[in-house]
């Protein structure tokens, strides 16, 4: 049972939240959902314990409300890092779990916003990381340290171009070196999910994207070659609570 006394929103106020879950347990009032979102959830990765202690209300609406399934899943996204509500996360690791299934089945149906959901599932699955920085690969960067030489790497993925720069204040991206995507054969873990659900959904530039971001790259500097996805993430990913 959450103590909401001890559950402050944006504003500081610890009664505010329990109300307006009421409201929308009981209809799907928008105006409801709107101040819900600014009170849970400020931009720059920032949710207040309100919004942990929300999170399995909001998790049970998820089958029926599109409003919850997606500030339950903006909440998800932003649960790495030290919150001190990680005790509220523990006691709905089941209802994470469903909700995972529920975007699942709501990948399946296609949305317009795929990415979207896509990254809550994510989320779901305490991939932080990927469901923060991954784009729709229409003109995405990442840049990293080549492990061999420590040389700044810059990767595109997008519809410029795919592969390894040095990108130079005046000239842009120079000494190009085409990136290597992996197989479906080649992909494991978190990369082989990401790929065979974009596939699965019919979601070519995003399963494209995916193969390149989970493949391999050359230095243009020394030529070493590296896994992308692996170096990028021990450089970027953050320190999980």
């Amino acid at each position: 049972m959450v103590n909401w006394t001890q559950m402050h929103d944006c504003y500081g106020d610890v009664d505010r939240v329990p109300a307006l879950l009421e409201r929308v347990e009981l209809e799907d009032d928008a105006e409801a959902w709107r101040e819900l979102g600014h009170r849970l959830v400020l931009e720059h990765d920032l949710v207040f314990p309100a919004g942990f202690a929300a999170l399995p209300r909001l998790l049970c609406l998820a089958s029926r409300s599109a409003p919850a399934r997606r500030l339950a899943g903006t909440i998800l996204g932003r649960a790495a890092g030290h919150h001190g509500c990680d005790d509220l996360l523990a006691d709905c690791a089941d209802a994470i779990a469903e909700f995972r299934k529920l975007l699942d089945r709501h990948l399946q149906s296609r949305p317009f916003d795929y990415l979207t959901p896509f990254r809550d599932a994510l989320a779901a699955m305490e991939e932080y990381h990927w469901a923060a920085v991954l784009g729709d690969f229409t003109d995405d960067f990442y840049h990293l340290a080549c492990p061999s030489c420590a040389v700044e790497v810059t990767i595109a993925i997008g519809d410029h171009g795919r592969y390894a720069a040095i990108r130079d204040w005046h000239l842009g991206d120079v000494d190009r070196r085409g990136l290597r995507p992996a197989s479906s054969a080649e992909l494991s873990g978190i990369g082989r999910w990401m790929y065979e659900t974009a596939v699965r959904d019919g979601q070519e530039v995003l399963a494209d994207g995916i193969a390149h971001l989970f493949g391999k790259a050359e230095c243009p500097r020394c030529a070493g070659v590296f896994g992308i996805a692996d170096e990028y993430a021990s450089s970027n990913r953050p320190v999980l609570r």
